[in-house]
């Protein structure tokens, strides 16, 4: 009887093991369908209400708490004079807890260079920047893309871009918007793009952006208060057709670390 008793024991504590493993990979195969994406521009981690103070620190912290998988930053200094000769993008990535990053220098400033960023915490692969068009004004920044291929496991890899659009020129802020549609258009992958735009809803720059994309808000909260101007100018999107969905989308209002509040969006894979 005991023999008998012993061996039925035996056979539950297995049949609940297998039953458990097979649990838990299930939830780590569904986990894998959603990606929680972050834009920022963090004004080059300098606190609007403290002038010339630089804290990587703060902004990591923002960064950090709210754990995305992908992080798409604006104004970022690489070794400035005005940032104290540090590598912002590089910072941001180990204090926020990145093992991947790439820095896409849009021009050389003060000694150094300036910029986006894309933090990961997969690996990233075929990074690359694009430099975008402009109306040839010379009041106009340079502006590029950063791209990078994120292998996301599965295999089911995409592309994933930060940019920022030009602030005072409408004409090349249309340009640009236009060269960003035509560089997804020839992705054989998925594609997301996030970042500071530099233009509300209805506005001509974000009804092209429409064209090719759907955004992960419509009639989006303010991400920005700069002066007394305020309005929703970064955006999260994906191109049409490709198999993503939006579950949520946020704005953080966090306002002591930049001049801008952090976007989220959780997007799923269908």
């Amino acid at each position: 009887m005991n023999r008998i008793l012993t061996c039925l024991l035996l056979i539950s504590a297995l049949f609940l093991s297998v039953s458990c493993t097979s649990k838990k990979a299930q939830q780590g195969s569904n986990s894998n369908n959603i990606i929680k994406v972050m834009t920022y521009n963090v004004h080059h981690c300098n606190p609007p209400d403290k002038k010339g103070i630089i804290d990587v620190d703060g902004t990591a912290a923002v960064i950090k708490n709210q754990n995305a998988d992908l992080v798409a930053l604006q104004e970022i200094d690489v070794n400035t004079g005005r940032s104290g000769k540090i590598n912002q993008a590089a910072l941001l990535a180990q204090k926020a807890g990145y093992p991947f990053y790439y820095f896409a220098k849009a021009m050389d400033y003060d000694g150094g260079q300036y910029g986006l960023a894309i933090l990961s915490k997969y690996p990233l692969a075929n990074a690359k920047t694009h430099l975008l068009p402009s109306d040839n004004s010379k009041r106009d920044e340079p502006r590029v893309l950063a791209e990078a291929t994120v292998k996301w496991p599965g295999g089911k890899d995409f592309h994933f871009c930060s940019t920022h659009l030009e602030a005072f020129n409408k004409k090349s802020r249309t340009l640009q918007m236009q060269e960003i549609n035509q560089i997804a258009g020839k992705s054989s992958i998925p594609f997301i793009v996030a970042g500071d735009f530099n233009a509300f809803e209805g506005s001509e720059v974000i009804n092209i952006l429409d064209q090719q994309f759907n955004r992960t808000c419509d009639k989006c909260p303010n991400t920005f208060d700069e002066e007394g101007e305020r309005g929703a100018i970064d955006f999260i999107a994906f191109r049409k057709n490709d198999p993503f969905v939006t579950k949520s989308h946020q704005v953080i209002p966090e306002k002591t670390a930049s001049d801008h509040m952090p976007v989220v969006a959780t997007i799923e894979i269908r």
